[in-house]
């Protein structure tokens, strides 16, 4: 069972807490995050992407010249695709890319990065993070006195306001939940910051 230290504010170490080995302490699955990781990204396409065919260009209603006796190749439309300014043959058209994965999967992918964050010693657990206002200067002061540099994911149990907007104009710095969490940011961000009722909640819905 993974233990890993719990600090204050202050940066100040106060406590240990034994962390679910089925969450924290399993063998990272490479092929699963790899896949998870692939389906998040196709569906964040818009797949707007659009050109005009042939029937959708402008002009080409009479035939360029006559089918014979011209020596020329003989044309139907000076808007096919062989012309300047003809539709596009083959083009890509709106349509979209999201597809799903297995729910048991996605979650195996996320218990994966959780345990390799604490194989790397990049989880920083936090007895709490109450801020008395929103003030940007007190996050980083927080972020300074944990001594984690990089990227930063900042975990909450719950939406917290003065947490969320001290910590939005961080460059490098991102907040989530834990029922938004995605293996994207997990892999994005080089740190990952809990709470113990972070903790205690990833346990109640990963387990």
């Amino acid at each position: 069972m993974p233990k890993v230290n719990v600090y204050n504010v202050d940066g100040k170490k106060v406590s240990d807490v034994d962390l679910k080995e089925e969450i924290f302490g399993i063998e990272p699955n490479e092929n699963v995050i790899h896949n998870v990781l692939v389906n998040y990204q196709a569906n964040q396409r818009q797949g707007t992407q659009s050109t005009k065919t042939r029937s959708e260009v402008t002009g080409g209603g009479k035939k360029p010249w006559k089918q014979k006796g011209t020596g020329r190749a003989r044309q139907g439309s000076i808007r096919a695709p062989q012309w300047i300014k003809g539709g596009i043959a083959l083009g890509p058209k709106p349509r979209s890319y999201k597809y799903t994965v297995n729910r048991k999967e996605k979650q195996l992918a996320v218990k994966s990065m959780l345990s390799m964050k604490v194989l790397e010693q990049s989880l920083v657990v936090l007895d709490k993070l109450d801020l008395a206002e929103i003030k940007t200067k007190n996050m980083v002061a927080v972020l300074n006195n944990l001594k984690v540099a990089g990227k930063t994911l900042i975990m909450l149990p719950e939406k917290n306001e003065k947490v969320q907007k001290s910590a939005r104009n961080i460059e490098g710095v991102k907040t989530t939940l834990v029922n938004t969490i995605n293996v994207y940011d997990l892999l994005k961000y080089n740190n990952l910051v809990v709470t113990l009722d972070t903790v205690k909640k990833l346990e109640e819905v990963y387990a």
